[in-house]
């Protein structure tokens, strides 16, 4: 994990949402966007302003949150155009965005009063291929602006960098840390099947996640069995540390690789925070409340123990292949203790969701 000094909670990545968009900010290119007649005739034409990714790069993460969201509640996306209209008549535009070859086309209008800008942020549907995408790719963003009479006033192409679907970035102080609940995939393949197989070392042979007739006490303890269960099931597929974590392209200390579960669960291969995402991933799959929590250098994932209470279970992942479940509680929960709580970041899956991070594709 990247070695940060204070990490934002949750509560505050959701304020700072509004104030994103300058982070998204690539290659800028300001240019007029109608022939200039001669000056003694000379008018005053609208301007472009193209900022595409994090200095050029689009990660999959962050393209797929984006393109989920209304346009009208955006707060960032993949491209964004800034519109200003320095002239004395109201202007219309329609603007189009494609990478061609990896994306959908999206259109948007804009209408502008004489003296007015406006930022239009654009997040196309991107096709299945970036999210399978592993190494980072060379593509270009293509722009086109027409007027009314659809007569084509500006064209441009942006070069752009395409990360690893794998990439996640996290930001100043583990800003984006939220993002990581992209990696929770409930209902990957593998992900029920090593469940289907961890029923197999439960008394009764049942995973049921949380029980409502239980009282407090008994579910704490059905989930401390059924959390054991899970831990021996991957320890028994071979699971074992290996780092991994190594990514190609700019940001290096605040960007990692995140193995998604179904390749973690596949080569039995996973660090810390791969196992993290791939327990929380085993946990919400039964409608568990999980969590992944980060401390500098080191993550855990945890479970909370009954509906409606404060408490969670604390595992430290990186031990399922050489130790004992018990050894791997106790070792969270010293390790937690360490820090301070300032240093600690703990994603709520559910409240991700609420906020639409969603699984990727």
């Amino acid at each position: 994990m990247p070695r940060q000094g204070q990490v934002r909670l949750f509560a505050s990545f959701l304020l700072s949402l509004a104030a994103v968009a300058p982070l998204f900010a690539g290659d800028a290119a300001t240019d007029r966007g109608d022939v200039k007649p001669p000056a003694a005739v000379r008018q005053l034409v609208p301007t472009y302003k193209i900022q595409a990714g994090i200095d050029g790069e689009i990660y999959p993460v962050f393209a797929n949150y984006a393109s989920l969201q209304r346009q009208s509640d955006r707060t960032f996306g993949v491209v964004s155009i800034t519109i200003a209209n320095p002239g004395d008549a109201t202007v219309n535009r329609q603007v189009s965005v494609v990478i061609p070859g990896w994306s959908d086309e999206e259109i948007q209008t804009a209408e502008l009063a004489p003296g007015a800008t406006r930022t239009l942020v654009f997040a196309p549907a991107f096709l299945p291929r970036l999210y399978q995408n592993r190494e980072i790719i060379a593509a270009s963003a293509h722009l086109t602006i027409t007027d009314t009479a659809s007569n084509s006033v500006y064209k441009t192409t942006v070069p752009v960098r395409l990360r690893s679907a794998e990439d996640i970035f996290w930001g100043r102080d583990f800003q984006y840390a939220p993002f990581i609940a992209s990696w929770v995939t409930p209902h990957d393949r593998l992900v029920e099947s090593t469940l289907a197989h961890a029923k197999q070392f439960t008394l009764d042979h049942r995973l049921p996640g949380y029980e409502s007739w239980k009282n407090a006490t008994q579910q704490e303890q059905a989930t401390y069995r059924q959390a054991k269960a899970i831990f021996t099931a991957l320890q028994r597929s071979g699971l074992s540390y290996v780092k991994s974590s190594f990514t190609l392209g700019d940001h290096k200390g605040v960007s990692e690789r995140v193995r998604m579960p179904s390749a973690s669960l596949s080569h039995s291969s996973a660090n810390c925070i791969d196992a993290a995402v791939m327990y929380a991933s085993l946990f919400e799959n039964l409608g568990m409340d999980s969590t992944v929590v980060i401390v500098p250098g080191h993550a855990y994932a945890g479970v909370r123990v009954a509906e409606g209470s404060s408490k969670f279970l604390m595992i430290d992942v990186a031990l399922t292949g050489r130790s004992t479940f018990e050894a791997a509680v106790s070792s969270a929960e010293a390790g937690m203790a360490r820090h301070a709580p300032s240093a600690i970041t703990r994603v709520m899956v559910e409240q991700a969701r609420s906020a639409g991070i969603y699984p990727m594709p």
